[in-house]
């Protein structure tokens, strides 16, 4: 099937004829003369007749227009629909983001892109790093908002926003918050530390090995939340991140225990596969997002 007869055809119909359908096609009238004849040599039949005013269909010719009428409506209509969703007009965007970083990060963003894009469909889902890097790659989402570093070939990484990890714990252990601890003294107390599938995890243990430490905590928990109410309740040092915990600070419901040895700053940032490109919603959500080159805290 050779597309440009059957637009030579649609046009000529559409127009009355050839000249107004070639001004139409930006070609001359002989291309669509041309395509006209090669298209009725294909199915063996006659499309036009002429008149005084132009050409008119045959019996044949009404019957492959109905066909050839939908087809490019539905063309036309699918041109319309991209035109939508590349601005903004329909369309969604899938994110995979912890339940922390979409609590404590990502929810003001959402808002606001919900507020200019309000017929924007948005779908968030909340596992931890590994399960957003296996949604990415089955395309189940567009993009991820993990805590970095995270190395991967297929994957790439753009950092958002800076982040501090840091030691807190309740009242009990409020007297270490005095003055700066060493960090072998620290890790003596009973530590209260992520699972070890989550990058933040991965990324506090490879701290504690670069300063020759083998820790075991005696809690692991799936999220910050959880850190914070257990350490509260005095059952331990925590690692969180402060970015997120800041209110807790202030109001005294716990104590920031600063190591001699400094835990190094990092970034939580976006990902998303190298060679698929992003839809027009997600890149320009991702423009939205905060990007700090260093950290505040």
């Amino acid at each position: 099937m050779n597309l440009e007869q059957y637009k030579a055809f649609f046009y000529t119909v559409r127009y009355g004829n050839i000249s107004r359908a070639s001004e139409q096609l930006f070609i001359t009238q002989p291309a669509v003369s041309r395509s006209i004849r090669q298209l009725e040599a294909s199915l063996k039949c006659t499309l036009f007749f002429r008149t005084s005013k132009g050409v008119k269909l045959t019996a044949e010719g009404e019957i492959l227009f109905k066909y050839v009428e939908q087809a490019f409506n539905f063309i036309e209509a699918g041109e319309n629909k991209i035109r939508d969703v590349n601005n903004l007009l329909t369309g969604e965007v899938r994110i995979g983001v912890s339940d922390t970083i979409c609590k404590y990060y990502l929810i003001p963003y959402l808002k606001l892109f919900k507020t200019l894009h309000p017929n924007i469909k948005v779908h968030v889902i909340c596992p931890a790093t590994p399960g957003i890097i296996a949604l990415l790659k089955s395309g189940r989402i567009d993009f991820g908002i993990i805590n970095l570093p995270y190395e991967d070939e297929q994957l790439h990484f753009q950092n958002i926003i800076a982040v501090q990890d840091c030691f807190v714990a309740g009242e009990k252990y409020a007297a270490l918050s005095k003055q700066v601890q060493p960090l072998h003294k620290i890790v003596r107390h009973p530590l209260l530390l992520l699972e070890k599938t989550s990058n933040s995890r991965l990324f506090i243990d490879d701290y504690f090995r670069s300063h020759s430490l083998t820790v075991e905590p005696d809690f692991e928990l799936d999220n910050i939340d959880l850190l914070v109410q257990f350490a509260k309740y005095d059952f331990g040092i925590a690692c969180v991140i402060k970015n997120f915990i800041q209110d807790e600070l202030q109001k005294g419901n716990l104590y920031e225990i600063k190591p001699a040895e400094k835990i190094p700053s990092r970034h939580m940032g976006v990902t998303w596969l190298k060679n698929v490109p992003l839809p027009a919603a997600a890149k320009v959500l991702i423009s939205n997002l905060d990007y700090l080159e260093t950290s505040e805290f």
